[in-house]
């Protein structure tokens, strides 16, 4: 331990219990009492209390020489994912794609007939209009807008197909309101959308699900990429499979946070 000046109320037994365990890692996954002493530097009568603690506590386990980590330390994790709002959720995970795919990717969730982006990591401009959190677009001409859409009970979706108003944002825009039930149909089957150019002329962008913990889907992340680099067959081929493991990853996560969030 680092000699240095602590306020008042520090309490240095919870500092010292901590770096115990954090001495455990991918290349130290088992320890012996001699070990986390002098990588916590204490003295053995001190990392043996420690140990001896946390095993009582459920935290390490041991068989009498060497020391591990048990699967209960990851409660200390799980406490800090329930106090996160989705966006500080999937923050990480959107981070972790775009360095994979080197594409801009977001989150949103349904607003009404409009999605709203409540989370988005990019890599450059390929839109004429920026995306920022808080932006705003027709559910219908987006890809997290029809996995949003396609995954709502039966009648609300019937009840969204009788009440909108298509508007045509480019040429290949959905022209009528039969051909974008079908699509929503082929989504909810095959548990992701492709829109190719109906938001923007040159902006082809991939979705999949976020379901919450009790299944249903209450977000969806996306892949955009502009069309002149990023065909549609390159995109299921190349971009699909990164998505849909990112998807699972936030998925997972959002199930351990707090209901309601």
């Amino acid at each position: 331990m680092t000699d240095q000046v602590r306020e008042p109320h520090f309490v240095q037994s919870l500092e010292r219990g901590l770096a115990v365990i954090r001495a455990f890692d991918a290349h130290h996954a088992e320890l012996t009492l001699s070990e986390v002493a002098r990588i916590c530097d204490l003295t053995r009568a001190a990392a043996r209390r420690f140990l001896l603690t946390l095993t009582d506590l459920g935290y390490v386990r041991t068989d009498g020489r060497l020391f591990s980590l048990t699967p209960r330390v990851l409660e200390l994790g799980y406490s800090f994912l329930s106090s996160l709002s989705l966006p500080e959720v999937a923050l990480p995970h959107l981070e972790r794609l775009v360095e994979q795919v080197h594409e801009s990717s977001s989150v949103s969730v349904l607003d009404g007939d409009d999605i709203v982006y409540v989370a988005r990591v990019p890599t450059r401009r390929i839109m004429t209009v920026a995306i920022n959190v808080g932006t705003r677009f027709p559910a219908y001409a987006t890809s997290m807008g029809r996995v949003l859409i396609a995954n709502l009970p039966g009648d609300q979706v019937g009840a969204y197909l009788e009440r909108i108003r298509l508007e045509r944002l480019t040429d290949r825009t959905v022209a009528s309101v039969g051909a974008l039930k079908s699509e929503l149909e082929r989504v909810r089957e095959q548990g992701y959308a492709i829109v190719d150019q109906e938001l923007e002329q040159g902006l082809r962008s991939m979705a999949a699900p976020l379901r919450d913990r009790s299944g249903a889907v209450s977000a969806a992340v996306n892949v955009s990429v502009h069309a002149s680099r990023t065909s549609v067959a390159a995109m299921r081929a190349d971009l699909l499979p990164p998505l849909l493991a990112a998807a699972e990853r936030i998925t997972a996560d959002l199930r351990i946070t707090a209901p309601g969030r």
